[in-house]
């Protein structure tokens, strides 16, 4: 018999779309190529992201992809970090980056920020980037030498001008986000800012229409099921647009009605309606942030409205880490100290988890911790 449709099994839908559950992805690079983008303002809660998604690795592997270029940590989208693949992300910014800086001139404007000062800054950073080379300090610079070097010349970066400033110069792709400072697959959280084109060597050519099209089909196969209006919110893409480039793409998609509103999703993911949707004892103890939550404009499918508050708290943009039961966001859960190391405790929304649910609770802390010490 087919799956009877009901929130959970929609929540376990998507996990399936988004490879948190079976086998995963084989490696880091196809876990990030294939969700197209990736919350990361939070490095850390990045790295387990994908550590969710691809079996048997550790952070200092994610770490490694980083430094090596093979996935890259950008702004393609709503002016928040992502990681991406790297022939991506040059046509994603072709699609998003217009209507993020028309969004933000007016916030420009009153911290003084024209043009001029972009491009003035675009050579001071290369010339900063070029005296660090000559010195032997590496391939590119952090934030605060190029902080150091705008104030140098007369561009102030105080009230956020300069981190304003550094997001404008990788809209334009003039710059990325490149290897991770320091040395080794442990090093800190900073990245260097490198030359777009010196890291990013080959990038994928497509214009609007068909970059938006391309946007949208690889959202609903990795998202899936979703809306259009999710994808809009996701994107920043005007729904007219969406409408039109899902008419050019629908053929590859299946249709779902639930509740009276239209999903879509790959017809590999919708096949488990038919062969019976996996997951149902799942129990996932995902990072905050993650694309299983923060990807859809309406979360009330997998988050009980009444809870969302439990989860970002006075809706300030802050997304704790979540606990999913079998495609429902039950709870949060933090990390503790126990004197052996970071243990973790959990948080339900309701009661307690359960001694089943506890037992997995628990092994997934204990896969946690052993991914951020690898």
């Amino acid at each position: 018999m087919p799956t009877a449709i009901s929130p959970r099994v929609m929540g376990r839908l998507r996990l399936a779309s988004q490879g948190l559950l079976g086998d995963g992805f084989a490696s880091i690079p196809d876990a990030v190529r294939w969700m197209t983008a990736m919350q990361a303002q939070d490095l850390g809660m990045a790295l387990w992201a994908v550590g969710q998604r691809v079996r048997g690795i550790a952070a200092s592997d994610v770490r490694a992809a980083v430094s090596a270029g093979t996935v890259v940590r950008s702004w393609p989208m709503r002016g928040t970090l992502h990681l991406v693949a790297p022939e991506d992300l040059r046509w994603i910014l072709g699609i998003t980056s217009g209507r993020l800086m028309t969004m933000v001139a007016g916030r420009h404007r009153e911290l003084g920020i024209t043009p001029d000062d972009i491009s003035h800054c675009r050579d001071i950073a290369l010339k900063a980037m070029e005296s660090l080379a000559a010195a032997g300090s590496g391939p590119g610079a952090t934030r605060e030498q190029l902080f150091a070097a705008f104030e140098e010349a007369g561009q102030a970066t105080k009230a956020q001008r300069g981190i304003h400033i550094l997001g404008s110069l990788c809209q334009r792709a003039w710059f990325v986000q490149g290897p991770m400072a320091g040395s080794g697959g442990k090093a800190g959280v900073q990245q260097l800012f490198v030359p777009y084109d010196d890291w990013i060597k080959d990038s994928r050519d497509l214009d609007r229409e068909e970059g938006i099209a391309e946007l949208l089909l690889r959202y609903f196969r990795g998202h899936g099921p979703a809306t259009v209006k999710d994808f809009a919110w996701w994107s920043q893409v005007p729904v007219t647009e969406v409408r039109k480039a899902l008419a050019s793409i629908r053929d590859r998609l299946v249709e779902l009605e639930y509740r009276g509103t239209t999903y879509w999703l790959s017809p590999e993911t919708a096949a488990m309606l038919d062969d019976g949707v996996p997951g149902s004892r799942s129990l996932l103890a995902l990072p905050g942030f993650d694309e299983f939550l923060l990807g859809y404009q309406d979360r009330s499918l997998v988050l009980a409205p009444e809870h969302a508050e439990r989860v970002v708290p006075g809706r300030n943009g802050v997304f704790k880490r979540i606990i999913v039961s079998g495609g429902e966001v039950v709870g949060t859960w933090a990390k503790a100290g126990n004197g052996k190391g970071p243990g973790v405790v959990p948080e339900p929304f309701v009661g307690s988890l359960g001694p089943a649910a506890e037992r997995s609770f628990q092994a997934q802390g204990r896969a946690y911790a052993k991914f951020m010490a690898g």
